[in-house]
């Protein structure tokens, strides 16, 4: 197991998540996408609020590809 992994595992037990649940990489991916797309400290946040919506019901299925695709979009003229 490698730290990442052993992380995720601590963290869904401290939290009371079935880590079967949890797909890290999708996570990971998107998080890499808005900091490259939009900033460093906006990949901690938008997770963070895709949590929340997740856990309110309000997030929509496709909610990490249509967060993806706007980060791809983002632009700061």
């Amino acid at each position: 197991m490698n730290v990442l992994e052993e992380w995720t595992a601590l963290v869904c037990r401290e939290l009371g998540i079935d880590p079967a649940v949890v797909d890290r990489d999708l996570v990971l991916d998107l998080t890499r996408d808005v900091a490259h797309g939009v900033a460093r400290p906006a990949a901690p946040l938008t997770a963070y609020l895709l949590g929340l919506a997740q856990g309110a019901g309000t997030a929509p299925p496709d909610a990490v590809a249509v967060l993806s695709a706007k980060a791809a979009e983002w632009s700061r003229d």
